[in-house]
C-alpha cells in the first residue's frame, strides 16, 4: 500500500523558528529570554507584543519548550527530546494555547482557570494568550488575581498586537516585551534563506518584490513567497504603480488616466492600485529625507527618488493627503476607481484644484524653476514649444523661456494672450512724471509772523495727512494752546495736504487773520506732538467761508488787507465762566416756590 500523501505545509509553518537563535530580528527579546532560562530567573507573567508576523506565538513557544526541554543547551531546547517535539507538535500536556479572538468570554477564562493548578507531566505549565486584549471586561477581571499569583508551576505568556487596549492593571503584572518590523536586510536575508532551504529557484528581483509586500512581517513575506512557489513567478504591479506616479510628475492628466486604465485591465482594482500609490509616495518622500528608512533595492530606491525630487516637498505632501482621503471615500462610493481618477487629475493638473495645499505646491514649482533647482513646472510634458537648456535672466523668464502649457499662465488658445515678460515690460513703461514744483514763498506778514528757526528742508519727512492731523488735533494739540490762540482754530477743520504743508480751514477771514498771527505758536506745538517740522498754512474753508467764500472752489491763502476788524471782539476780554453757586437741590428749590426738602 503507497504511502499517504502528505498535504502541503505553508511555508511559514514549515520553517517556523524552533530556537531563541532562529527568532529574526527580536535579539533584544530573545536575549533575555535565553539568559532568564539559564539563571532560572524566569518571571511568572510576559506581556509579547508588536505587529503580526513579528515572531510573537513563536517566541512563546520557544519558551515553553526551552522551561521543559530534558537536555537544555545555555538557555536554548535541543529539539530532540519528547517534550520539545510534543510542543512542537500541538500535542503537549505543558502548553496550553488560548485564542482570545474567539475564546474571549468568562465562561472560556473560567474553564482556563479552573485547570491551573492541576499538574502536568514537565516541570512548567506554560499558558499562551493570544489577542488578549480581545477578552471581554469580565474575563480580564477573572484573570487578574490568578495573574498575580499563580500557582509556583504556572506562566503566563501574553500576546497582542495593540497593547494599549490591555488593561493597566493586567500590564502591571507582566514583564512587557515590544517585537519589531524587520528591516528590509533582515527580510531579505530571511526569504533568501528559506527560499534556499525549501528548494526555491527565486530570482533577486523577485526577492525584492516579496521584501516590499511584506512590510517588515516575516509570516506576510513568506505568504508572498508562497506565492511565488505556486506561480513559478510574480506578477509585479510596481511598474504600473511607477508610471502613474511619472504622470502624475509630467503634469500630464491624460497620461495618468491612461495609466490607470492599463492597471485596472492587469486586475489591479483602484483599492489595491490607492494602496500602492500611498506607499511609493511615501517612500519617495523619506527618499529625499531619510534614505535608510526606505526598505527597497537600489534600483529601486532610485526611480522612486526621481519622481519625488520631480514632485517636490509640497507635490508629495498633498498627493498623500488627496489619495489617502480618496481611499476614505471609496469605502462608500459606487465606483471606486471614478474617485480615485477624480483625485489624480487634481494632482496633475493644479489648476483644477482651487484648495491652499494646490496653491502652495505652483508657488514651490515656480521658485524651484527661477533659482535653477528643479525642473520646470512641465519639464517633462511633451509639447512642440518645449525647449531644454533655457537660461534664466534674473528671476524673469522671456516668454520662450516659458514652460508649456503651465496652469499658472493660460495659453492664447485658452481665450487669453500671453503675458509679456518682465523685461520688456520694463522697456515699454512711461518715464516718471516730474516732481511736482516747490509752494511758493509766504507773503511778508506771514513770513514776520513765524518764529525763528530753521524751515524744514528739501527732502524732509513729509507733512502729516489730514487723518493723523484731525486726531492729534482734538486729541493733542488744541488742548495744549492758549486759550487766546485755541478761540482762532477750535472751529477749523482740516484739508488735505498740500505741497508739504498741513491745511488748515477757518470758517470767516476775521478768524483767519487772528489765526495768522499766531501761526507761529500752532505750527511748534504741531512740531512737537509729530517730532519733526510740520509746516501750517492757514485758508477759508470753501465750504463754510459765507460770501467771501462763495463762488469759488479753490482753496485760497489767507490775506486780511484792506478788512475791517472793529466788530471782532477782543479775546484778552475772556475770562473763564464762574463756577456754579448753588447746588442741584437749591435749583430745585427754587424752581418750585414753597417747596421743602425732606430727608429720607
Amino acid at each position: 500500500m503507497a504511502d499517504a500523501e502528505v498535504p502541503y505545509q505553508a511555508l511559514y509553518r514549515r520553517f517556523r523558528p524552533q530556537r531563541f537563535a532562529d527568532v529574526v530580528g527580536q535579539d533584544h527579546v530573545t536575549r533575555v529570554l535565553r539568559a532568564a532560562v539559564q539563571d532560572s530567573k524566569v518571571a511568572h507573567a510576559y506581556l509579547f507584543s508588536g505587529p503580526r508576523g513579528t515572531g510573537k506565538t513563536s517566541t512563546a513557544r520557544i519558551l515553553a519548550m526551552a522551561l521543559n526541554c530534558e537536555n537544555p543547551q545555555e538557555g536554548e531546547p535541543c529539539g530532540t527530546c519528547e517534550s520539545c517535539k510534543a510542543v512542537r507538535s500541538g500535542s503537549s500536556l505543558d502548553v496550553q494555547e488560548l485564542d482570545s479572538a474567539t475564546n474571549r468570554g468568562i465562561d472560556e477564562m473560567r474553564d482556563l482557570l479552573s485547570r491551573v493548578a492541576l499538574g502536568s507531566p514537565g516541570r512548567w505549565k506554560v499558558y499562551i494568550v493570544d489577542e488578549v486584549h480581545q477578552i471581554t471586561s469580565a474575563a480580564a477581571s477573572a484573570l487578574l488575581k490568578t495573574l498575580e499569583e499563580p500557582p509556583a508551576h504556572v506562566i503566563f505568556v501574553l500576546a497582542t498586537t495593540d497593547p494599549q487596549k490591555v488593561l493597566d492593571t493586567i500590564r502591571s503584572r507582566t514583564q512587557h516585551f515590544e517585537f519589531h518590523l524587520l528591516g528590509s536586510d533582515a527580510l531579505a536575508a530571511l526569504v533568501t534563506d528559506v527560499a534556499s532551504r525549501a528548494g526555491m529557484d527565486v530570482d533577486q528581483e523577485a526577492v525584492e518584490v516579496v521584501v516590499r509586500r511584506g512590510h517588515g512581517s516575516a509570516r506576510d513575506a513568506l505568504s508572498v513567497l508562497d506565492q511565488v512557489a505556486a506561480a513559478g513567478g510574480i506578477e509585479t504591479d510596481s511598474r504600473s504603480v511607477g508610471d502613474v506616479v511619472a504622470a502624475m510628475a509630467e503634469r500630464d492628466p491624460a497620461g495618468v488616466l491612461s495609466q490607470v486604465a492599463e492597471a485596472a485591465q492587469s486586475g489591479l482594482d483602484a483599492r489595491r492600485l490607492g494602496s500602492e500609490l500611498l506607499e511609493y509616495l511615501r517612500n519617495g518622500f523619506l527618499a529625499t529625507r531619510a534614505p535608510k528608512l526606505v526598505q527597497l533595492a537600489p534600483s529601486e530606491l532610485a526611480e522612486v527618488e526621481g519622481h519625488a525630487r520631480t514632485l517636490g516637498p509640497a507635490g508629495l505632501v498633498r498627493a498623500m493627503d488627496v489619495i489617502g482621503a480618496a481611499m476614505i471615500d471609496m469605502r462608500d462610493s459606487p465606483d471606486p476607481r471614478v474617485t480615485l481618477e477624480v483625485a489624480l487629475v487634481r494632482l496633475s493638473a493644479t489648476d483644477l484644484d482651487e484648495s491652499k495645499a494646490a496653491l502652495v505646491e505652483r508657488i514651490e514649482r515656480l521658485e524651484r524653476l527661477v533659482h535653477g533647482g528643479g525642473s520646470s513646472p512641465n519639464s517633462n510634458v511633451k509639447s512642440g514649444n518645449t525647449q531644454s537648456g533655457n537660461a534664466l535672466s534674473g528671476n524673469a523668464l522671456s516668454g520662450s523661456e516659458r514652460p508649456g502649457p503651465d496652469p499658472l499662465r493660460r495659453d492664447a488658445s485658452a481665450g487669453r494672450a500671453a503675458q509679456p515678460s518682465v523685461e520688456a515690460g520694463r522697456q515699454r513703461m512711461p518715464p516718471p512724471p516730474p516732481p511736482p514744483p516747490p509752494p511758493p514763498p509766504p507773503s511778508p506778514r506771514a513770513a514776520g509772523a513765524r518764529p525763528a528757526g530753521p524751515r524744514p528742508a528739501a527732502g524732509a519727512p513729509t507733512a502729516p495727512t489730514r487723518e493723523e492731523m484731525t486726531l492729534a488735533w482734538g486729541d493733542t494739540i488744541l488742548a495744549g494752546l492758549r486759550p487766546a490762540v485755541k478761540v482762532y482754530v477750535a472751529t477749523g477743520r482740516f484739508l488735505a495736504s498740500e505741497g508739504g504743508s498741513v491745511l488748515l480751514a477757518v470758517p470767516d477771514r476775521g478768524l483767519l487773520a487772528r489765526a495768522e498771527a499766531n501761526r507761529g505758536e500752532i505750527e511748534a506745538a504741531m512740531t512737537a506732538h509729530f517730532a519733526r517740522p510740520v509746516d501750517l498754512k492757514l485758508v477759508i474753508d470753501p465750504d463754510l467761508g459765507g460770501a467771501q467764500g462763495a463762488g469759488t472752489s479753490t482753496v485760497k491763502p489767507a490775506s486780511d488787507e484792506g478788512e475791517d476788524y472793529s466788530e471782532v471782539f477782543d479775546p484778552a476780554e475772556l475770562v473763564d465762566a464762574p463756577g456754579a453757586l448753588t447746588s442741584p437741590e437749591q435749583r430745585l428749590l427754587e424752581a418750585f416756590p414753597g417747596a421743602e426738602e425732606v430727608e429720607l
